[in-house]
């Protein structure tokens, strides 16, 4: 009835990283060329570092782009599967018949939080969004789960 998996949202993909990298390379090695010919060398060893910490930003980055959220929706169950960055999973199941949507909205900034809540347990879900995205699938889940409950209710009869 419903699967959706939500990655965390990444502006610069793997050939734009190698783009900026060469011309941030590139911009440190033309600037650092007329300290070393002046005799301040060790002012080029600080373009290094700025360009070493540059890519290690981008590499922290693009790790925690790894993550990532699964949420499954039947008529039996509604199945969320989280991933960490670190490879870390968490899994959480229920019931859709016992399962509510709960919101935290704002009138100025819109949907700020999303959980999913079941026999008192609670877990967000969609964090990784933004406020507008966060609507959308909010009403995609929302109607997943009622259709799921209908779907439970003629089963049943």
């Amino acid at each position: 009835m419903f699967d959706a998996t939500i990655t965390p949202h990444r502006s610069l993909g793997p050939n734009g990283f190698r783009i900026v990298m060469t011309l941030v390379c590139l911009a440190s090695i033309v600037s650092s060329i007329p300290f070393v010919v002046l005799g301040a060398w060790p002012v080029a060893g600080f373009f290094g570092i700025d360009v070493l910490a540059l890519f290690i930003a981008f590499h922290v980055n693009f790790r925690h782009a790894r993550a990532f959220e699964r949420i499954i929706v039947t008529p039996i169950e509604v199945f969320l599967r989280k991933v960490s960055h670190h490879g870390r999973e968490a899994i959480w199941r229920s019931n859709p018949a016992w399962t509510k949507l709960e919101r935290v909205d704002d009138e100025d900034y819109g949907l700020l939080g999303l959980s999913l809540v079941s026999r008192g347990q609670r877990v967000a879900v969609a964090s990784q969004l933004s406020p507008r995205e966060r609507e959308g699938f909010a009403d995609a889940l929302g109607s997943a789960l009622a259709s799921a409950r209908r779907g439970a209710d003629l089963g049943a009869v």
